[in-house]
């Protein structure tokens, strides 16, 4: 079954369809958050649609979403399975959602949709082969899905693919004479009129690309600035023909640069800056006179830059006039708040006063996704405001890395360098660190410019009292490893000591010559608890712990061949302590129970992470492994849900820098 008769409720329906094809992410959201279940589990084609438009939208991670709620009513629905798959595609899970349509494909189903999506993910495997003999069997295989389906149907996104395909291994009669063809049938259409935006962005990029096909580049250029106009925030959709339009140009050794101003994305930004001074500030740094001046420079910064998304938290001032501003301007704004809602406008909005705490929830409100970094605060709240701006980076990469953007660094800062952990200053000096480009608004020259005079007229204010820690626990942001034995429940008396020898030996002798050791190490019967001071180590060891485990071959030291290893990765701010009962060091915190509820549900043989852990890698800049989504999942003893990834490694090849023996010993 896909789709049951909804005559009784066409209208709402009709209704609802409309708002879902013309909604932005942000109403889109908010179709998904207060949808009818009763009506939603009955209709197929709401999944489908809302999965569509937020495809269309570059909302891959959310769709995937949708899309996985949709089959758990309708499991049939093949248009689902197709945009599950696109979804993972478009995630980055290419290997997983060409396995997908594989499997569709030997079923017999050999629609247009399927052979066109099952080709793009043989094209992107093929473009990430390091070998140029796969990577052209795939580039073939993926022409020859496009080929079929076009042959089939005479669809033209499926056969100007193939036509682009053709050119790429270096079959050009064939590209030439199948852009012709298409060229010919989309003017048709074209020229008929009366189309949706949706259809006439594709034949204008298709028309584009066909033009770039046939050596026509300055045609093409009119074609893909004609589709851009048509569909302006068809972010997904423009960045796909961006990439063929590149590969197209490479192929014939054209300049990069020919096509950028027509299919140039917008870029994403991070943002940081100082919060409006609060009443009787003993030093002031953001008068609240400055807000209109700033507000303006703000807005010249995001139109020269062509910020398209903005990743902000929410503070008074600064922060607040940057969103206010991109809403303003019809832009997508994210939030990240460093800890709780709540606690977090106490301590960083109403302290100003005047109307901050209404437009503190006024952005809030209108944002794309409110993200908490931190159930709770840090006693040390430096820490967890660190934290919240690493991980607001670290999605703001995540996002520019989907679309191949330009990620740019916003800062309202008076220039003065402190050193205050996790305030304008550090966060700075981490994006210089990191190579990002900051574009600054100087508040500090505007205090000196003519009619503000009197500005710096203010009476002393009483010293905040800090936070005060228990002596003895020292807070840091650290990555976390939690896994356990599948299948140990199981075991036979006798096979408990061969269990502790053979495999918590083996991951011994690992943790004792990995090149990524962790600070802290902790087993208790089949869980193993590890700390790292940073996320690559713990991403890589969990791979070299994956991998080892994997190869191993316990049958022969009389444990079941089938025992496996459930790793989970998470990295949050927490306290390192003393234990009096262990007499050593540990780490303890909210953040641990987070990582500890995602190990049961992650899959045997796989390392999951969670979004904070994926963020913060971007941040890092660590590009030795990548984080699939996988979308939102129940975590362990309804602790929640929350986005998880996938942990691979980068271009699938093995991870194995060291072998042991079953026994724990070296191999020679």
């Amino acid at each position: 079954m896909t789709t049951t008769h909804a005559g009784s409720v066409q209208p709402e329906l009709d209704d609802l369809l409309g708002a879902i094809a013309g909604a932005s992410v942000r109403e889109a959201l908010a179709i998904w958050r207060t949808k009818d279940t009763d009506l939603w589990s009955r209709i197929a084609i709401l999944f489908q649609k809302l999965a569509e438009r937020l495809l269309s939208l570059g909302e891959a991670l959310i769709a995937y979403d949708v899309v996985s709620e949709g089959l758990k009513i309708f499991p049939r629905d093949i248009r689902l399975v197709q945009l599950l798959a696109l979804a993972l595609a478009r995630s980055g899970a290419t290997s997983k959602a060409n396995s997908l349509l594989s499997g569709l494909v030997k079923e017999g189903q050999k629609d247009e949709e399927t052979l066109g999506i099952l080709a793009r993910t043989y094209k992107d495997l093929g473009l990430a082969a390091p070998d140029p003999l796969v990577r052209m069997q795939m580039l073939r295989d993926a022409r020859d899905c496009y080929l079929e389906a076009f042959r089939n149907t005479a669809g033209h996104w499926t056969g100007i693919n193939a036509g682009t395909l053709s050119l790429l291994i270096g079959e050009r009669e064939l590209a030439a004479r199948i852009a012709r063809q298409v060229r010919e049938q989309c003017l048709l259409k074209w020229k008929s009129g009366n189309l949706q935006e949706s259809d006439r962005f594709w034949l204008e990029t298709t028309l584009g690309e066909a033009s770039l096909i046939l050596g026509e580049a300055s045609q093409a250029q009119e074609w893909y600035e004609r589709a851009r106009q048509t569909g302006p925030r068809r972010y997904a959709d423009l960045h796909s023909a961006s990439r063929n339009a590149q590969l197209i140009l490479r192929y014939r050794n054209e300049s990069q640069d020919l096509l950028s101003n027509a299919l140039r994305l917008p870029a994403v930004a991070a943002f940081v800056g100082h919060m409006v001074d609060v009443p009787k500030r003993t030093s002031p740094r953001f008068p609240s006179q400055l807000q209109d001046r700033v507000k303006q420079l703000i807005r010249e910064r995001i139109e020269q830059c062509d910020i398209g998304f903005g990743y902000s938290s929410a503070a008074c001032g600064s922060d607040i006039l940057f969103l206010e501003t991109l809403l303003e301007l019809g832009k997508e704004t994210s939030i990240v708040l460093p800890y709780c809602r709540e606690q977090f406008r106490l301590d960083s909005v109403d302290v100003a006063g005047e109307n901050w705490g209404a437009r503190f929830e006024e952005v809030l409100r209108a944002a794309a996704r409110v993200i908490i970094a931190s159930d709770q605060r840090l006693d040390e709240s430096s820490i967890s405001l660190a934290y919240g701006n690493t991980y607001l980076q670290g999605l703001a990469s995540l996002h520019a890395m989907r679309f191949d953007s330009e990620l740019i660094g916003i800062a309202v800062w008076d220039g003065k360098e402190t050193c205050a952990q996790g305030g304008t200053s550090d966060v700075i000096e981490q994006w210089r660190r990191s190579g990002l480009r900051v574009e600054f608004i100087d508040v500090g020259s505007l205090e000196a410019e003519p009619g503000m005079g009197g500005i710096r007229e203010v009476e002393p204010a009483p010293v905040p009292c800090p936070d005060v820690i228990q002596s003895g626990f020292t807070p840091g942001i650290r990555a976390l490893l939690f896994a356990d034995a599948v299948g140990f429940s199981k075991l036979r008396e006798r096979q408990i000591p061969k269990f502790v020898l053979q495999f918590l030996g083996g991951i011994a002798q690992l943790i004792e010559l990995t090149k990524y050791p962790p600070e802290y190490k902790n087993t208790w019967g089949d869980g193993l608890y590890l700390v790292f001071d940073n996320v690559k180590k713990a991403g890589m060891f969990a791979l070299e712990l994956r991998d080892l485990v994997q190869s191993r071959h316990f049958g022969t030291s009389g444990l079941p061949e089938s025992i496996s290893l459930r790793i989970a990765l998470h990295a949050g701010p927490v306290y390192s302590c003393f234990d009096p009962v262990m007499e050593r060091t540990t780490y303890v915190g909210t953040h641990v129970s987070r990582a500890a509820r995602m190990e049961p549900i992650t899959p045997p043989g796989e390392v999951y992470a969670s979004e904070a852990f994926a963020a913060l890698a971007a941040a890092d800049g660590s590009c030795e492994f990548v984080c699939d989504y996988v979308g939102e999942t129940p975590q362990a003893k309804g602790y929640g849900t929350f986005p998880t990834y996938l942990l691979r490694r980068q271009g699938g090849g093995a991870i194995n820098p060291v072998v042991v023996r079953v026994d724990g010993s070296r191999r020679p």
